[in-house]
């Protein structure tokens, strides 16, 4: 497995929030950067508390991390979800506390590490994740993780009836429809993506309509 791209103060917040409680999970992005595939970097961290639908103190989790010298400040605020800009030195993380009362499809992994233990979404979770999300905004991220996750072996007709099965609203046929329209080359302009990985992303976009078109099948 590639080696972990966290930086030092995202594991540094893994760790000092890890003692808190009720536990939450690492998922998204960080968790397949720093945990699954170092792929790619990323400055966020989503911590999500599953089977919840209102966070726990946000209060107190800031408290601690304060504690241990790094500076907080609350970006946005909802009772299911916080943003948290997380600052030591020139360094600095975007931290997303999320509620989700949706259960995941398939539980996460214990991750040991020192004297830290938290859970980890599992590849699959997050497969699942990133193709609601797919769905649900128009994030370049989100189809570099799907070619990612794909690539090492997951399994796309699996993920697609975990997303069914978390996102009513969710059909292959309906993600279809909206990949076709992903600006693939104007958001990798945007996010300063290498020319040389557009025309892959592109291609696999593709790829990956004709295969959505090829599983779904209409209602008789």
């Amino acid at each position: 497995m590639p080696g972990s791209r966290l930086s030092p103060l995202q594991r540094r917040i893994l760790h000092v929030l890890s003692a808190t409680q009720p536990p939450w999970t690492l998922t998204g992005g960080a968790a397949l950067v720093g945990f699954h595939l170092g792929h790619r970097a990323t400055r966020d961290l989503d911590l999500f508390w599953h089977g919840l639908t209102r966070l726990p103190d946000v209060d107190a989790l800031r408290i601690v991390l304060e504690e241990d010298g790094i500076a907080v400040h609350v970006l946005r605020r909802t009772p299911g979800f916080c943003e948290l800009r997380a600052s030591a030195g020139e360094e600095v993380v975007l931290v997303d506390l999320v509620a989700d009362p949706v259960p995941p499809v398939e539980q996460p992994d214990l991750r040991v590490e020192a004297d830290a233990r938290f859970l980890v979404d599992t590849p699959h979770e997050i497969l699942v994740n990133k193709l609601n999300a797919l769905l649900s905004r128009s994030e370049l991220r989100d189809l570099v993780d799907v070619k990612a996750l794909l690539e090492v072996g997951g399994e796309l007709e699996r993920a697609l009836s975990g997303a069914a099965a978390k996102d009513g609203g969710f059909s292959p046929a309906t993600l279809a429809w909206v990949l076709r329209d992903l600006p693939v080359s104007a958001l990798a302009r945007a996010n300063g993506l290498p020319e040389a990985e557009v025309q892959p992303l592109e291609t696999f976009r593709d790829a990956l309509v004709q295969s959505l078109a090829r599983l779904w099948r209409p209602e008789r």
